[in-house]
């Protein structure tokens, strides 16, 4: 029964429930930046390097020649698709980019908490025979 009653305790602190609304969060968003890459940045490279399609660019280590990526993986072939591994390079960039970005507006706007006040110098610990000392030495002054 303990474990169980540990695992209520872990599931009842609320770390589980952020956990689970991050990686929803996390889910979503990273098919944001996959359609980001794929559908908008990859064509304009693709125009600027004359039409270019990333995705489709691989090399058959089989030593054939195929027109497409799917033409290969059709036949069987073992293929080095390094289009499609330039594609989920540039997709991570700016989903690591992106995250660095929220972090950093997360943290702007949490309020900064005031520096605690530094505690008040204690009054020097004198000694015994000093103290009586000091008492002498004042009443023979007088």
């Amino acid at each position: 029964m303990g474990m169980i009653s540990e695992f209520k305790e872990f599931i009842n602190k609320g770390n589980v429930m952020d956990l689970a609304v991050g990686v929803i969060i996390g889910g979503a968003f990273g098919k944001i930046v996959d359609s980001l890459v794929g559908d908008l940045m990859m064509p304009v490279i693709g125009a600027a390097t004359g039409g270019l399609d990333f995705s489709n660019q691989f090399t058959a280590l089989d030593g054939k020649t195929y027109a497409t990526l799917a033409e290969a993986k059709k036949a069987g072939a073992a293929t080095l698709a390094y289009g499609s591994f330039l594609s989920v390079m540039i997709n991570f960039v700016l989903l690591a980019f992106c995250v660095f970005l929220l972090v950093k507006a997360f943290n702007s706007m949490k309020k900064e908490e005031a520096p605690a006040p530094a505690p008040a110098p204690a009054a020097p610990v004198v000694p015994e025979d000093v103290k009586l000392l000091t008492e002498i030495r004042d009443l023979l002054k007088k």
